[in-house]
């Protein structure tokens, strides 16, 4: 993932607003809802490790950038499953029908940050 700027921490713009937020996460709901009823389920965090290959194929660059943090990191088998299923639904929040490098690197950065411990 990128840095952020400094300019874009500081600046005054105005955050998301939390109907739109909320907005976001109701369609996400409803996308994973659909996405899972068959195997009756509602959440992506639910999937065990086949639905997980058979319903979120990364794209190529996602392959390589989760090959190498797993490299770098030492990642078990449960953490790969978590953070495809955290960037599944980072791509369901952001409309993404495929799960891209973006969507793997902020599962990776929120695998890391404090107090959000995906293991």
């Amino acid at each position: 993932m990128p840095r952020v700027a400094y300019k874009e921490l500081s600046s005054h713009k105005k955050a998301e607003p939390s109907a739109a937020i909320r907005a976001r996460v109701e369609a996400a709901r409803r996308i994973q809802g659909e996405r899972l009823k068959e195997y009756g389920l509602f959440c992506n965090a639910q999937m065990n490790h086949a639905l997980l290959q058979r319903l979120c194929p990364l794209e190529p660059q996602a392959q390589q950038l989760l090959a190498a943090a797993f490299e770098k990191m030492h990642l078990s088998a449960r953490s790969y499953d978590r953070i495809i299923k955290v960037a599944r639904t980072v791509a369901d929040l952001t409309g993404h029908e495929r799960i891209g490098p973006a969507e793997i690197g902020e599962a990776i950065q929120l695998r890391n940050d404090v107090g959000l411990q995906l293991e």
